[in-house]
C-alpha cells in the first residue's frame, strides 16, 4: 500500500476511535450516527435489566461502560466532555456525586390511562425531598381531590447520559437541540440532591412531555403555582424563561435548606 494510503487509513481510524474532537453539536455526522446506534444497541440490554430490577435511576458509570468496546467508550467520553454552557441554553454545572445520597423509594405508583392501569418505573428521592413531596400531595388532595405522581426523581449521572442519548433521535441527532430538553450529566437538577428535581405526571398519565400545554391545562398546575413554594418546590423552567431551556410545567425542584 502506498504511503499516502496508509496515512489515510490512520487518519480515518483516529476519527472513528477518538471522536471527542469530531462531535458535530449541530447534528451528528453520518459516521457518528452509526457509532451512536451501535452504542445504544449495546446499552439497551443493560438499561432494560436495571429497569426490571428497579435500579435504572441509580445506574453506575461502570455498569454503563462495561459492555462497550474501547471506541464506544471513547464515544461516550466525547459526550461527557461536552460543556453544556457552550451549547446555547444557559446551564448550571452542579457537579457529579461519587455515590448517590440516601434515597427513599416512591411507590409503587400507577397511572390509569384509557381505563388501563399502568405501573410507573420505580423512582427515588432524598429523604427531605420525599417528605416535602408527601406533605404537598396531602395538601393538594385535601384541596382538589387529586395527587401528582413522580415520573422521574433522582437520576445518577450515568443514567442522565443514557437519557440524553436516548432522546437525541427525537431531536434529529442535534446535541444543541437535545440540550434544550434533556440536560447533560452534571447539569441536571435530577442528579443534584440539594436542588432535587421532580418530573410530575398526573393520575391519568398526562406529563406534558410532547405537549406542555396539556400539563399546563390540568387543575393540578395552577394549584402548584399557588401553593408549591410553601413546601419548598419551585418551577425550574417557566414559560419565556431567560435560560432558553424549553418550558417544562411538570419540572419542579426543591430548595429548602438541606440537612444531611
Amino acid at each position: 500500500m502506498k504511503k499516502w494510503a496508509w496515512i489515510s487509513v490512520i487518519l480515518i481510524s483516529l476519527v472513528v476511535v477518538n471522536p471527542a474532537w469530531a462531535l458535530n453539536v449541530e447534528r451528528l455526522e453520518d459516521f457518528e450516527t452509526q457509532q451512536f446506534h451501535e452504542v445504544l444497541e449495546q446499552l439497551q440490554p443493560v438499561v432494560d435489566a436495571t429497569k426490571r430490577q428497579g435500579t435504572a435511576n441509580t445506574l453506575t458509570w461502570n455498569a454503563l461502560y462495561d459492555p462497550l468496546s474501547d471506541s464506544q467508550r471513547a464515544f461516550l467520553d466525547a459526550f461527557r466532555a461536552l460543556r453544556a454552557e457552550t451549547l446555547g441554553a444557559t446551564s448550571h454545572y452542579f457537579g457529579e456525586l461519587n455515590s448517590p445520597p440516601e434515597l427513599v423509594p416512591i411507590g409503587p405508583q400507577q397511572i390509569i390511562k384509557d381505563s388501563v392501569p399502568t405501573p410507573l418505573d420505580p423512582q427515588y428521592l432524598p429523604r427531605p425531598v420525599f417528605d416535602a413531596y408527601q406533605q404537598m400531595m396531602d395538601a393538594m388532595q385535601r384541596d382538589t381531590g387529586k395527587r401528582l405522581l413522580v415520573e422521574s426523581g433522582y437520576r445518577s449521572p450515568a443514567y442522565q447520559l443514557y437519557l440524553f442519548l436516548y432522546y437525541m433521535p427525537k431531536h434529529d441527532y442535534s446535541i444543541k437541540e437535545t440540550n434544550r430538553f434533556v440536560a447533560l450529566p452534571g447539569y441536571s437538577e435530577h442528579g443534584n440532591p440539594q436542588r432535587q428535581a421532580i418530573d410530575f405526571i398526573n393520575q391519568e398519565g398526562i406529563n406534558g412531555e410532547d405537549h406542555p400545554e396539556e400539563f399546563e391545562a390540568l387543575p393540578e398546575y395552577p394549584w402548584l403555582q399557588q401553593n408549591a413554594n410553601r413546601f419548598g418546590f419551585f418551577l425550574s423552567y417557566p414559560r419565556d424563561n431567560p435560560t432558553h431551556t424549553a418550558f417544562e410545567p411538570w419540572h419542579w425542584h426543591y430548595e429548602r435548606e438541606w440537612n444531611d
